[in-house]
């Protein structure tokens, strides 16, 4: 693992890690924690405030430049931005089983989903996590940020209240 290509990264990128760092941990812990407490509901604003600061740091991210400068990835910054609003506003009306699903959803696409991506081969922290690696621990690394991203999404999954989608009938 190196940090090179992170530290020579434009400054949107470094901006961008800075925040999705933080908000994966903290969404995963929220997602795993009591909820309702004023600790979840102050560790909630923040965490937040982090995945709406990183969807907008995308849009100055062009790496992958599918259309006109913007890739998919965009319509997931989108989506987080625009979801953060129903998420809030289903928290103060007492709607928990929305905003669970809004926020699960943000967790899922903005940190799961996203997340998938930047492991392709010459983005910043694929080339972090692999790059300058043997084989071995290449692989290494690889199993352990895969196990992380799923256990990430089943624990997103859960809280959606998604497994019922998974179950047979």
């Amino acid at each position: 693992m190196t940090f090179e290509p992170l530290a020579n990264a434009p400054f949107a990128v470094q901006f961008h890690v800075a925040t999705v760092l933080p908000a994966a941990v903290l969404g995963a812990v929220l997602l795993a924690r009591p909820k309702g407490t004023p600790a979840h509901r102050l560790l909630g604003k923040i965490w937040l405030f982090l995945m709406v600061a990183t969807s907008f740091s995308t849009f100055f991210i062009h790496g992958i430049n599918a259309f006109h400068g913007f890739s998919p990835i965009h319509l997931l910054s989108l989506y987080v931005i625009l979801a953060s609003v129903p998420a809030v506003m289903a928290a103060r009306r007492g709607n928990i089983r929305a905003h669970r699903a809004q926020v699960a959803g943000m967790y899922f696409g903005g940190i799961v989903v996203a997340g998938l991506f930047t492991l392709v081969p010459h983005r910043v922290m694929g080339a972090m996590i692999f790059d300058g690696t043997s084989g071995l621990a290449s692989g290494l690394a690889a199993a352990a940020v895969s196990f992380l991203l799923v256990a990430a999404g089943a624990l997103a999954v859960r809280e959606a209240g998604w497994g019922g989608l998974l179950r047979r009938r």
